[in-house]
């Protein structure tokens, strides 16, 4: 009988080293498995979820920027059209001539003064 103990604490270590060793192998399973999907991945030019995300905020900052910038640009615009119709508007109120009109320069049109 006593053997008997002895047996069943050899049987114990022997199941402890065994689980062990799966533990190890199962570390060694998951390491070769997920450097083979990353080379897989590589060759399939597959990007990465967070690389994915920052190119994603990088976009979303781009079209906030252009947005603001056609806004921006949009009232430039207005304001310099306002700015040139004030500065037309008081010329043809006082009836002076403005370099568009011809009559800043006496020429009607008419071709008929100029000699053959």
């Amino acid at each position: 009988m006593s053997d008997r103990p002895r047996f069943f604490d050899d049987l114990a270590g022997v199941a402890g080293g065994a689980f062990s060793a799966l533990a190890g192998v199962k570390e060694e399973i998951n390491t070769l498995v997920r450097s083979r999907v990353d080379e897989v991945l590589g060759q399939l030019q597959v990007v990465r979820r967070e690389e994915f995300e920052v190119i994603r905020e990088l976009a979303a900052n781009a079209r906030a920027a252009s947005e603001d910038a056609e806004q921006r640009i949009g009232a430039l615009e207005r304001r310099v059209a306002d700015l040139e119709e004030a500065q037309t508007a008081p010329a043809h109120a006082t009836g002076k001539a403005t370099p568009d009109s011809g009559e800043a320069t006496g020429w009607s049109g008419d071709s008929s003064a100029f000699p053959n």
